[in-house]
């Protein structure tokens, strides 16, 4: 009875064994493709769906720890919310570049049109300070200090316009209309201080 029972535990700690390699090969399978079905979408994801990337990665990361562990049933488990979660941020991230990329052409489309406009705005308020600095008599309305601030503005402004040169040349046009969208707006406000027409 006593051999039977030795037995019996032998046979069922075999039995535990095959069961735990059984279980191994499918769990350590889940992580590795858990892992490459991450590479292609992880720039993307870390870019446009920081969040739900983090997220996923935690979730990547229990599974790693269970299959260390050994507890191969639970990576297993853990699969299907892990495909969900990454089906999620797999779309996330695809619209939202989507999104970038069309607002990224608009923007470069915008481009064109602010890059004579604002330097031709700039280079008016420079002609206009150069004459105005050397008149013995300011027009009405035009103060020196309406002068001596446009002056200031003016560095500014190329300033401020090199930035947004810089940025279109880097090709983020985005950032590029925003800075002239703004350079412009100033340049408008000094010319219409030193009683010019921006048209």
């Amino acid at each position: 009875m006593k051999k039977q029972a030795v037995w019996l535990l032998a046979t069922l700690a075999a039995l535990a064994l095959v069961g735990c390699i059984n279980e191994k090969a499918p769990a350590e399978q889940a992580v590795a493709s858990a892992e490459s079905a991450l590479v292609p979408i992880r720039d993307a994801a870390r870019k446009y769906a920081p969040d739900q990337l983090q997220a996923l990665d935690a979730q990547l990361a229990t599974m790693k720890d269970n299959l260390a562990k050994g507890d191969y049933k639970a990576v297993v488990a853990a699969v299907p919310s892990f495909n969900t979660a990454l089906g999620a941020l797999r779309e996330t991230a695809q619209a939202k570049q989507q999104e970038a990329e069309a607002a990224a052409a608009k923007a470069k489309e915008a481009w064109g049109p602010l890059s004579t406009e604002v330097p031709r705005m700039v280079a008016a308020i420079q002609s206009r300070v150069d004459i105005l600095s050397k008149s013995h008599h300011l027009p009405k309305g035009v103060t020196k200090d309406t002068l001596a601030s446009a002056k200031s503005t003016l560095d500014s402004l190329k300033s401020a316009w090199s930035d947004a040169q810089n940025a279109a040349t880097s090709g983020d046009f985005t950032n590029a209309v925003s800075k002239a969208q703004a350079v412009k707006d100033q340049a408008g406000g000094t010319m219409k201080s030193l009683g010019m027409t921006s048209s």
